[in-house]
């Protein structure tokens, strides 16, 4: 019987996958089963994921030939997993050795749907610890108790798939959004905090985020960036009143990221992004409690409404 599944999307990740798969060695173990989907790789990293069959048990190896983006990735994945347990890891990060064995371990003494971790940015030889917004950790919670408060930061302003375990039997709550190529990770946190009976957070940190990754999606200002929009229409679908605070602020907060981030984007599309940002702040509440920003970022969103 499989315990533990990890769906591993991977593209064009010849430099790093080898990391990748190389920490899934030092954690595996006969009941764990790593899915690996090659989305339309052109360079090598075929051949390298190859490589690994011999060392590597319990490898499953799905390859697209055209690429299908991350989220649906993951979804083929998900759906070659056997295991009564689901994590992630993208294909430019690694694990500590026994990460794996710890996280199964964590909840299956919670008994909860799903448990969330820290993780450790890791940026050349710098290594940053960024924990859960949760403090308090090793208890159960309901998970849409831990939406709110607006103002501060929840587990809702922490999606990152790959900080976590789940159980398999959540079923569709583990889906993500297949149309969208960047920001799949907030409908879907958003959706599992709100549908989901129980979770917990604990103190491991155990997975290494790789960042400033040349042509990931966090560094390329391309079309894709305009998902970021069509991700929150997903949110606020259905949005039960209570949370509108919450997920406005965040919209809001977002946005004004992106938009500080403007210069990645050719002009022609910082336009385009522009006019959905205005187009978008004018179809939310602005007198909901709790959605001012800090006065330079509120001035920027209300340059744009001005100027869009």
């Amino acid at each position: 019987m499989i315990k533990l599944s990890v769906v591993v999307p991977v593209r064009d990740a010849e430099p790093y996958v080898s990391d990748a798969l190389t920490s899934l060695v030092r954690n595996a173990r006969p009941d764990f089963e790593f899915v690996v989907v090659d989305d339309g790789s052109v360079d090598g990293t075929g051949q390298v994921v190859e490589d690994f069959r011999d060392d590597l048990p319990g490898l499953v190896v799905l390859r697209n030939e055209t690429p299908v983006g991350l989220a649906e990735a993951r979804n083929l994945g998900l759906s070659l997993a056997s295991g009564r347990y689901v994590s992630f890891m993208d294909g430019d990060d690694w694990l500590a050795p026994g990460y794996l064995a710890d996280l199964v371990d964590a909840i299956e003494h919670l008994g909860c749907d799903f448990v969330r971790v820290d993780h450790v940015q890791a940026e050349g030889r710098r290594r940053v610890t960024h924990r859960a917004p949760l403090a308090v950790r090793n208890t159960v919670f309901r998970p849409r108790e831990h939406i709110l408060p607006a103002r501060s930061k929840t587990m809702v302003d922490y999606p990152y798939a790959w900080a976590g375990i789940y159980r398999r039997d959540l079923g569709d709550l583990l889906t993500f959004p297949g149309r969208l190529h960047t920001a799949e990770d907030r409908p879907w946190i958003w959706r599992l905090h709100r549908e989901a009976a129980s979770f917990a957070v604990v103190s491991l940190a155990g997975v290494f985020y790789r960042r400033m990754v040349s042509g990931s999606l966090t560094q390329v200002g391309d079309e894709r960036q305009l998902h970021f929009f069509d991700a929150f229409d997903l949110v606020f679908t259905d949005l039960p009143e209570e949370f509108a605070p919450k997920a406005v602020r965040q919209f809001r907060a977002l946005l004004a990221h992106h938009l500080e981030l403007g210069e990645r984007f050719a002009p022609e599309l910082r336009a385009r992004f522009e006019r959905r940002g205005a187009e978008a702040l004018r179809r939310l509440p602005a007198d909901l409690p709790g959605v001012g920003l800090d006065p330079e970022r509120d001035e920027l969103l209300r340059r744009l409404l001005e100027t869009r």
